[in-house]
């Protein structure tokens, strides 16, 4: 899957994670946007430390960059408790799980990020670890195998996923706080910008982050990537102080158009327009005709036209939504009756006449 894109959500560079980690908020109420889940949050956990109980295991959906990382790192600062962090895919075996919970102090929160693809027989061992802090590890194998009961010490585990609808149902039910991230709004992704303009030193007009905040595609962790690449144009090619004027240019260089577009959107829309007349097309054609593969287009692109209502799903392809003509200032096609029939022939008197 590609991932350099601007406002993709791809792999950070070492020094972009340094950077995104001391923007990210350390409590919750530095936390913004996200308000209900903000208020269930801090509920489930100021009751748990009344009874200086280990609060219930908590699981974050939504999609990439909406916060669940920060809010997980938020929950082991709040509970005053290291935070112990891993990945489904890392976890191939039931004993890499089991070599992770085993070393767990009480009270420790464990993030597993990408919870939805973990190892199915790992999945199993942490039904028992949520459920009754115990593990069972099993020594040999064949008939002669034995499991062994290994007690863990009460941790609260923190799951975050992209696909919620991909977790098995036993799991989902053991978890006993389940929020949904939401997209932010124009109004919350302003305020974001703004704080991370201070937190980076950046001189920046309010209209300016108002320019940077709209083409964020609703996203925290993609307006503060396009502020620091804003930033470094006004830095190279201005005076340093970021105008509304100069972020439209800095932002038209990087192929970010006002609705949060970027090149590779663009091109899945062109192609499905004047191509293939804005559709129905397959999925793995159309990740043809632009050079990526199906899976890049589907889970980078497409979830973001569809919300916009450029581009709509059906059960026989992708069509074009009359916004995706407007948008990229084409004309769309009249509608099938307005061409006439087979059996029209020109100069002839219309039926009726």
């Amino acid at each position: 899957m590609s991932t350099d894109r601007l406002v993709g959500s791809g792999a950070e560079g070492p020094d972009e994670e340094v950077i995104e980690a001391a923007l990210r908020p350390k409590r919750l109420d530095d936390f913004v946007g996200q308000e209900r889940v903000r208020e269930q949050l801090g509920l489930v956990l100021h009751s748990a430390l009344r009874r200086s109980r280990t609060p219930d295991h908590v699981l974050l959906s939504g999609g990439p960059g909406l916060g669940k990382t920060t809010l997980a790192m938020i929950i082991a600062a709040e509970l005053g408790q290291p935070l112990r962090v891993s990945s489904g895919p890392a976890i191939e075996r039931a004993g890499d799980l089991a070599a992770i919970l085993s070393t767990l102090a009480e009270g420790e929160v464990l993030f597993l990020d990408e919870i939805h693809r973990m190892a199915r027989p790992a999945e199993e061992m942490l039904y028992m670890a949520m459920e009754d802090f115990r593990v069972d590890v099993v020594v040999g194998k064949g008939p002669g195998a034995t499991a062994i009961p290994l007690d863990i010490a009460p941790f609260t585990l923190v799951g975050a996923t992209t696909r919620a609808g991909m977790l098995p149902g036993p799991l989902r039910d053991r978890f006993g706080f389940v929020a949904h991230m939401d997209f932010y709004g124009p109004e919350e992704l302003e305020v974001i910008v703004r704080r991370s303009a201070r937190l980076l030193d950046v001189k920046i007009a309010d209209d300016a982050a108002a320019e940077v905040a709209g083409r964020s595609r609703g996203t925290p962790r993609i307006a503060n990537r396009l502020l620091r690449r804003v930033r470094d144009f006004a830095e190279v090619r201005a005076d340093g102080v970021v105008t509304a004027g100069l972020a439209r240019a800095a932002l038209e260089l990087y192929e970010v158009d006002e609705r949060g577009l970027d090149r590779l959107d663009r091109a899945v829309l062109r192609s499905l327009l004047a191509t293939f007349g804005g559709g129905p097309v397959g999925l793995s054609t159309l990740a043809v005709s632009v050079g990526e593969e199906p899976e890049t287009v589907e889970v980078v692109a497409e979830p973001f036209l569809v919300r916009q209502g450029l581009l709509a799903r059906t059960p026989r392809g992708r069509i074009a939504t009359p916004a995706a003509w407007t948008h990229l200032g084409l004309t769309p096609p009249p509608p099938p009756g307005d061409a006439g029939t087979l059996f029209d022939v020109p100069g002839d008197p219309p039926p009726g006449g």
